[in-house]
Parts: C-alpha cells; sequence; structure tokens
C-alpha cells in the first residue's frame, strides 16, 4: 500500500499536475511539481517514451530524494511513421505553443483520409521510490481514436482538441474532466498505476 505523502512530478505541466492531483487526492498524497522545487527536466535523451518517464522520474527523485513520478506522454500516428511521437510537446519546435503544434499536424494531415488519420495517445508512467530504485514501477495506457479536421471543444490541452476517441462523438477537449480521467490514456494509467500500489 503506498503510504508516502509527498510526491514530485517530474513535470511543470499544469494540465497534467490538475489530472495527477486528482487522480491521487484519495491516497492522501500531496502532488508537488518540480518547478516548485526549483528542478529544471533532464535531457530527454530515450528513444522510447518508457525510457523518457525513468528519466524523468530518477532526476526528480535524487535532487529531492523523495518518490517522484514521470509521465511521459504524446500522440502517435502511424501513417506519420509515429510522428509527432516523443516529440508531441516540440512538435513544431522547442519554444511552440499547443496551437503551434496542432496546426502543423493538422497540415501534415491534410491530404490523409480514412484509416490513415487513425492515431493514439501513449502515456507512460514511472514511478520510482527512490533515484536509484531498481525496481520502478512502469505503466502504459493507450487511447486510440482519429484526428479530425478541426479542432472542437476548449478542454483539455495538447492536441485534445483535433482528437476524437473511438465510439466517442466528442473530441477530447469536449469531455468533462471525469470522463476524460477515466478514459486517457494517462487515466487508464493511473488506473493500473492505482491498483499496483493498493
Amino acid at each position: 500500500m503506498w503510504t508516502n505523502n509527498r510526491l514530485v512530478l517530474a513535470s511543470g505541466n499544469k494540465g497534467k499536475l490538475r489530472e495527477f492531483s486528482k487522480l491521487f487526492s484519495d491516497f492522501g498524497t500531496e502532488v508537488i511539481p518540480q518547478t516548485d522545487l526549483h528542478i529544471d527536466s533532464p535531457e530527454e535523451t530515450g528513444l522510447s517514451f518508457i525510457e523518457n518517464a525513468l528519466l524523468k522520474a530518477r532526476h526528480a527523485s535524487a535532487v529531492t530524494k523523495l518518490p517522484a513520478l514521470a509521465d511521459d506522454s504524446g500522440l502517435v500516428i502511424p501513417a506519420l511513421d509515429g510522428a509527432p511521437g516523443l516529440y508531441s510537446a516540440r512538435f513544431a519546435g522547442s519554444n511552440a505553443s499547443d496551437e503551434d503544434n496542432l496546426k502543423l499536424l493538422l497540415d501534415r494531415m491534410n491530404a490523409l483520409r480514412g484509416d490513415d488519420r487513425k492515431g493514439h495517445y501513449i502515456c507512460a508512467l514511472a514511478l520510482v521510490r527512490h533515484s536509484t530504485d531498481p525496481d520502478p514501477i512502469v505503466v502504459i495506457g493507450r487511447w486510440h481514436g482519429q484526428i479530425i479536421d478541426a479542432p472542437r471543444g476548449d478542454g483539455g490541452f495538447g492536441y485534445d482538441p483535433i482528437f476524437l476517441p473511438d465510439g466517442l462523438k466528442e473530441t477530447a477537449a469536449e469531455l468533462d474532466s471525469e470522463t476524460k480521467n477515466q478514459i486517457s490514456h494517462r487515466g487508464l494509467a493511473v488506473i493500473e498505476l492505482r491498483s499496483l500500489l493498493r
């Protein structure tokens, strides 16, 4: 059973902090973003979402001496050879906004139709009890859907306004946060993580 009352989130992303704080609230765990502790992110040199999540978690734990949770997530479009993939947050450049990234993806997918518009969000979560934890908890969640032609909705963040989950009529940005937390890639990963922590 998870008994730590403080956990460093190896991210400064406000959207992720909101989601993780809600998802960990009933453990009585305070989720502290690394930016509040003035920790810079390490260079993401991994070749997979899992590798990058572990790099970030170990770094945050080494600096704070606290357990750390890192999320590496992104949108994978098979028709674009997996892009934006590991570069989802900086698809249009290192200082790009969510809107810049979304616009570039729509431009790249302009000529794609049917199954070529399929994609999935992926979330790799890595939880380390300490920086050299030899047995980190690693879980993966995937959320399948397709990319629509124009943004809809003002919730969520990232590519949510153009991501239409399989079986739904609302984009990820049109879903209320409670629904999204139950069915999203991050929500599914956290559900699995929580079951392991219990």
